[in-house]
Order: C-alpha cells, then structure tokens, then sequence
C-alpha cells in the first residue's frame, strides 16, 4: 500500500495535509492497522492552543492508547465530531472520513522537515 503522496508524514505516524494556513491531521494507515481496532477517540477541543510536540487528541483501541501529536504549532479550528461517534472511521478511512483535527498555523515550515511520502513508506517497509 502506498501512502498519499499530497501528506507529510511524522515519525509517530501522524498525517498533515497542507491547505494554506489550515492544516488537517490524522494517525496513517499503517498507525490505525497496528492499532487494530479503534473504539475511542478524543480530541482536545476547538480554540486550544497547540505547540510543536504538543499533543492533539488520544485514541483507544483493543491494544493500547496512543496520543496524537502535532508537528505544528497553531489553533485547533475544527475537530472531526464524527469519530467521536464512530472511531473504526479511523481505521476503514484514516486520510479521508478518520481525519482527526484542523489547526490553523502562522508558520508550516516545520512540516517541510517530515517525511514524503515514499520515505515514509519506506521506513514502515521493514516495520
């Protein structure tokens, strides 16, 4: 499987999509499959202030709990109620429907420093 080419990739798995100054965020394909069966997800709410590092949310599966971290810093201005209601979205659909937050960013650069896409396949290849 192929990751989306149009994301950068964290070492934790985390996902940014950049659309201007708003980026949206969300745990891979390969987080969620690992996790295997997500039955909770929460993030901290809109209007939160978030630094580089600083942690976004949680989700909960069969296996364990994972905190979701931003490589960003910046405002959280929409939270995707959705997985609230319905966290496996984060396993059948985690670039689309399972994305986690909105945080809008004076400053994207630090995502320039994540992983592409193929090298992002390339460390899960040995994984």
């Amino acid at each position: 499987m192929s990751s989306p080419a149009d994301l950068r990739y964290s070492e934790s798995h985390e996902w940014f999509r950049v659309d201007g100054d708003v980026v949206t965020m969300g745990i891979t394909q390969f987080a969620a499959d690992q996790l295997t069966d997500v039955t909770y997800a929460e993030m901290r709410p809109v209007g939160t202030a978030i630094e580089v590092g600083g942690g976004v949310g949680e989700v909960e599966s069969v296996k364990t709990t994972s905190d979701i971290y931003s490589a960003i810093a910046g405002e959280i201005v929409e939270v995707n109620d959705a997985i609230s209601g319905d966290p496996s979205l984060i396993n059948t659909d985690p670039y689309g429907d399972g994305w986690m937050v909105r945080i809008r960013t004076g400053d994207a650069t630090p995502l320039e420093a994540l992983m592409d896409a193929a090298s992002y396949d390339q460390s899960i290849s040995g994984a």
